[in-house]
C-alpha cells in the first residue's frame, strides 16, 4: 500500500509506451497534504543518520505552494514526487527534490532534477544550485553524475551541508 494522499486526477497522464505516465505540474493548495506525506516518507530514511529531522521535513509546503515554488510529479491521482525551486538573484535554487520510496529506482528523481534545470533555463538562469546534508552520501555521490560540482561545505540553518552547482547551457534552436 502506498501511503500518500491523492489529489484529483488532472487527466494529463496518457502513455502507450509502457513507461511511467507521471506528469510534472505546478502544485496546488489541495496537494499540500500529499506533498508533506511524500517528503516525510522520502526523508525518514535519513532520520537514523541525523541528530534532527532533515530540513525538508520541517519546511512550509503551504507557503511554497502559495508562492508558486512547488511542483509535483503525479501519476494518475497520486503525487509521487515533489520539487521546490527558489529563484535567487543569479541562480535557481533546487531547494528540495523528493520521491516516494515506493517509486524509487524508476528515474523519477532524475526527471524532477531535469525539470528543475529546464525551468532554470526557461527563467533565464545559467546556473542551478542545490545542497544536501553531509550524511546523505547517496546524494553526494549521485549529483556529480548529473553534472553538479561541489562548491563548498558549511553550516546553514543548523545543518552540515554540501553545496553544489551546475552551469546550464540552453539548447540551440532546432535541436
Amino acid at each position: 500500500m502506498i501511503a500518500v494522499a491523492s489529489t484529483p486526477d488532472r487527466g494529463k497522464t496518457v502513455s502507450t509506451t509502457g513507461k511511467s505516465t507521471a506528469e510534472i505540474r505546478q502544485a496546488e493548495p489541495a496537494d499540500v497534504g500529499a506533498i508533506e506525506d511524500v517528503v516525510r516518507r522520502a526523508y525518514s530514511l535519513y532520520l537514523e543518520r541525523m541528530a534532527v529531522p532533515p530540513g525538508p521535513m520541517r519546511d512550509d509546503y503551504a507557503g511554497h505552494v502559495a508562492d508558486a515554488n512547488a511542483f509535483v510529479l503525479a501519476e494518475g491521482n497520486r503525487i509521487i514526487g515533489v520539487t521546490v525551486l527558489l529563484p535567487k538573484a543569479d541562480h535557481l535554487l533546487l531547494d528540495n527534490v523528493a520521491v516516494d520510496p515506493d517509486y524509487h529506482k524508476a528515474g523519477h528523481g532524475r526527471r524532477l532534477i531535469e525539470f528543475a534545470e529546464a525551468e532554470a533555463i526557461r527563467r533565464g538562469f545559467d546556473e542551478i544550485r542545490l545542497y544536501t546534508h553531509v550524511t546523505m552520501h547517496e546524494n553526494i555521490a549521485y549529483y556529480p553524475k548529473l553534472g553538479y560540482e561541489e562548491t563548498h561545505r558549511g553550516e546553514q540553518d543548523g545543518y552540515a551541508r554540501v553545496f553544489m552547482r551546475k552551469r546550464l547551457v540552453p539548447e540551440s534552436p532546432g535541436k
